[in-house]
């Protein structure tokens, strides 16, 4: 088991508070980058260097800083740094889903899929032992992550069920549109090398449904016919 002393959240990671203005955001990045490069710090620091990259990426967006403030205000500052260990003693659903979730926010993504997986992975529905709120923040990044790995079926079908509930009962408001964007980005450029035909066009009627423009729409069911058209030759 991981120390939980070791675990920092993005802001303790590039040396910066939450009233750090956004060039002094880059500045830290800038410096402390310096230090984990490759020629400097050598291969041994490669991880090291991810998570500040991805500290940073965060953290440089107005909309994703403000939405990752909102989620570790909402789910960890409330519960400490011991909570993890408490987690990890847990059992129930519940418990492991909230651990997914702070594994997420302390930039542990690999140990958060490992524990997502470990339960079931797609089977696994996070929404039905986490509050909305924390559900959707925790699909959206965990998706985020997946998509990283290679993942992007996995990562289609979270963001997929998260833009939904978006179209439902708006959460994300002014980040919605990362969502709408990084999903079809997925559609564009990954989704079909990962999936059979049947699969594909499963796909293509859940971005009909997703409320997405009368154009976009159009090319997913133009899409969709085609791949019709190939399973009946």
């Amino acid at each position: 088991m991981q120390n939980t002393a070791n675990l920092t959240n993005y802001y303790d990671l590039l040396g910066v508070n939450q009233e750090s203005s956004s060039s002094q955001i880059k500045k830290a990045f800038r410096e402390k980058a310096k230090l984990l490069h490759p020629d400097i710090a050598g291969s041994a620091q490669a991880e090291a260097m991810r998570k500040l990259i991805s500290a940073y990426e965060v953290l440089s967006s107005p909309e994703r800083r403000y939405e990752y403030d909102r989620a570790y205000s909402r789910f960890v500052k409330k519960a400490g740094f011991n909570y993890r260990t408490w987690l990890n003693e847990q059992d129930d659903p519940e418990s492991q889903a909230k651990l997914v979730f702070f594994e997420l926010l302390h930039l542990e993504e690999d140990q958060a899929i490992a524990v997502w997986r470990k339960n079931g992975g797609m089977d696994f529905r996070l929404e039905k032992h986490l509050e909305k709120e924390d559900w959707m923040d925790c699909q959206y990044i965990l998706a985020e992550e997946l998509d990283k790995r290679g993942f992007s079926y996995e990562a289609f079908r979270l963001s997929a069920d998260v833009l939904a509930e978006e179209r439902r009962c708006p959460y994300f408001k002014i980040f919605t549109a990362e969502i709408e964007k990084f999903i079809k980005n997925i559609v564009r450029k990954k989704l079909k090398q990962q999936v059979d035909n049947e699969t594909w066009i499963d796909c293509m009627e859940i971005m009909v449904s997703l409320g997405f423009s009368a154009r976009d729409e159009k090319r997913y069911i133009r899409a969709m016919a085609d791949t019709l058209e190939k399973l009946r030759a």
